[in-house]
Order: C-alpha cells, then structure tokens, then sequence
C-alpha cells in the first residue's frame, strides 16, 4: 500500500524534507535532502479539485457539474490552489487594499455555506478565512 508523503512535520507544523529514496527493483538507495514537488503538497481536497479541473479541460461550469459545488466555491477553490503552489491570485495590491465590506462579509458567508453543505473541509474553511482576512 502506497502512503502520501507528509509534507508537514506533525509536532511542529513546518516543511518536512525526503531524506531517502529506494529503487522498486534493484537494492539502489540515495540518502539526501529532496524537496517534494509543489503538487504533492497540495492537501487531498486539493488534489481531487485538480484532478477534476483537469479531466473538465479548466471549463467552470463542467467543473460545478462534476463535483456538485457553486460557481463561487469553484473560484475559491482555484484561488486556494494557485496560492497553495506559491502562484499567488493575480490579485495586485491595489484590489488588496479597495476592500468592499459588503463583499466581503458575502465572501465569508459563503466560506461558511460551503463548510455548511460540506464542499469543503473545516480545515480548508479556515483557510480561507485567514486568508480574507490578511486581506482586510
């Protein structure tokens, strides 16, 4: 049985390097530090919303089709991604610092709403929450 590399340390909390790897055929072993790719240090909710934004070729509707979420919890999702892999949202700092109110408290209730209708996960809610909240 194959097992997702923890990318984060469980005592701590920060980055966990590989320190060993093993051919599946001969008894070649490297010893090392290695980095894991950006991908694999997307959490599995992540992961499915990439697997599904790609067999769906990027298209948004499709995407709501195929996992049974909102046009806006699609976009969060994407967002989340892009910052998760270090891309940031595009979003400049201008827009960062014209922060709507009214759009914002509409943004959280639907963090909250998704949470809700279980399309995310608390965790990922919380994310999100800290991450409009930096924004504020």
């Amino acid at each position: 049985m194959d097992f997702k590399v923890p990318n984060r340390c469980p005592v701590c909390d920060h980055e966990m390097k590989i320190s060993k790897l093993t051919c599946t055929y001969c008894p070649t072993k490297i010893e090392g530090e290695f980095s894991s790719c950006k991908f694999c240090r997307l959490p599995v909710e992540q992961l499915v919303f990439v697997e599904a934004f790609i067999k769906c070729r990027g298209n948004i509707k499709e995407v709501e089709k195929e996992l049974g979420i909102s046009y806006p919890t699609v976009r969060s999702r994407l967002d989340s991604v892009i910052e998760t892999l270090g891309f940031g949202t595009g979003k400049g700092k201008e827009s960062v610092n014209k922060v709507d109110p009214e759009e914002e408290g509409l943004r959280r209730q639907e963090i909250l709403e998704a949470l809700e209708r279980g399309e995310i996960s608390a965790q990922e809610a919380t994310q999100q929450m800290r991450k409009q909240m930096r924004k504020d």
